[in-house]
């Protein structure tokens, strides 16, 4: 038996895993310590009374005999992909087609996992910094050699830059927007760049469209498809961890449009055999529970916690940039990306954060070698905590 030793190129720890194996030393070293975690960007508001409401049903209804189901839908109900198709996309005048819709477990799996249906050899365009499972997951899949950065920095925004007309087009392009980790946005103008130049070269997009939710600027488009030629070139992952609060319950979907066609076979068709095998679709429960989330009652209820992050970005950009950071992000993101004092490394930055202010944050450099130099910190915290956090920022870094 031989392992699958592309395993053996990554590091040697995913990057959260490193954070809280840290903290959880540094908690055990100072057991009075008052920790504040404002680096992983998991939620802590409960999930709202609309989608507790559904899920309660639907458990009767599983203990119901003339109710209860058993596998779902490859592609999930449609009732709930119904909802995805009139919310998420009709009412913003996007024309794709219900089985363009893909329920999976999350947009972190479907990030991994989408690779399966591409060959080993295709070029792919990842940001840097950038969320570590794009890079990993093409690692994994044996495509170390076939990985082009695009370097992002403040000089240009930290949005990639297309590559130069001498350069042999990628294959694959990973965009994500709102950015994680950077806080940045694209507006239309800019995404249609990356559209033309993926349509020009017969090249794919991959969008994580993971944040959203978090867009209150009507200038900044949600979707992908909101760009003229992007059904032809990009596939999109959505989420409902921070849009709805489902970390813990595991919800999210890709759209697959039938107009991406290579090599003369539809993507979608690909994808729904990779899923229909590999996957055996999301449970009942959730899924009644994700159809909640688009009732007004619903809608209603996730955009007051929508509401409370985006308060704590807000909360967190202007303390850090209230004592002496540079920082970005914040806005239609809740995400805020701070440069670091000089004379520190980011993982060092990260102890003496922690060390001085007892606050937890992810160093930047774990995004990749151009996130060298930052830190992330989120708004998922608490108000309360999260406002504490910033008074010890300020009162040990203010200058």
């Amino acid at each position: 038996m031989k392992i699958n030793k592309n395993f053996l190129d990554l590091e040697e720890s995913y990057l959260f895993s490193t954070v809280n194996k840290k903290t959880r030393e540094f908690a055990a070293s100072h057991p009075d310590a008052d920790i504040i975690k404002l680096s992983i960007g998991d939620v802590t508001r409960p999930l709202c009374p609309a989608v507790i409401e559904a899920m309660h049903k639907a458990v009767d209804e599983m203990a119901d005999e003339k109710t209860f189901r058993g596998y779902p839908p490859e592609q999930g109900y449609d009732f709930v992909r119904q909802k995805i198709l009139e919310w998420d996309y009709k009412k913003r005048g996007i024309n794709i087609q219900l089985d363009e819709i893909f329920l999976s477990d999350g947009a972190k799996s479907d990030c991994g996992n989408i690779g399966d249906i591409f060959d080993v050899d295709n070029t792919v365009a990842i940001c840097d910094p950038v969320y570590p499972v794009y890079i990993d997951t093409n690692i994994m899949n044996g495509r170390k050699n076939k990985i082009m950065i695009l370097p992002c920095s403040s000089k240009n925004n930290f949005l990639p830059e297309l590559p130069e007309q001498s350069v042999a087009a990628p294959d694959i392009i990973y965009l994500c927007f709102p950015n994680n980790p950077t806080g940045t946005t694209a507006d239309k103008a800019y995404l249609k760049k990356w559209v033309d130049y993926a349509n020009k070269n017969h090249s794919l997009i991959l969008y994580d469209s993971a944040y959203e939710a978090f867009i209150t600027d009507s200038n900044i488009p949600k979707s992908i498809y909101e760009i003229e030629g992007a059904l032809t070139c990009a596939i999109e992952l959505r989420s409902f961890s921070k849009t709805a609060g489902f970390t813990g319950v595991r919800c999210g979907y890709t759209v697959v449009p039938h107009a991406l066609v290579f090599e003369g076979v539809e993507l979608n068709k690909l994808w729904f055999r990779r899923q229909s095998t590999k996957f055996n679709g999301v449970s009942y429960i959730t899924q009644k529970a994700a159809e909640a989330v688009y009732s007004e009652e619903g809608q209603k209820q996730i955009q007051e916690n929508l509401s409370y992050y985006r308060e704590n970005a807000s909360l967190i950009y202007d303390g850090v940039k209230e004592a002496g950071f540079e920082a970005f992000g914040g806005k239609n993101s809740p995400y805020v990306w701070l440069k670091i004092p000089e004379g520190f490394t980011s993982w060092s930055f990260f102890d003496e954060l922690l060390e001085k202010c007892n606050v937890v944050g992810t160093p930047g450099s774990g995004f990749g070698k151009m996130g060298e130099g930052y830190l992330r910190l989120t708004g998922f915290g608490s108000h309360e905590r999260t406002i504490e956090a910033v008074e010890r920022i300020k009162k040990n870094f203010k200058k």
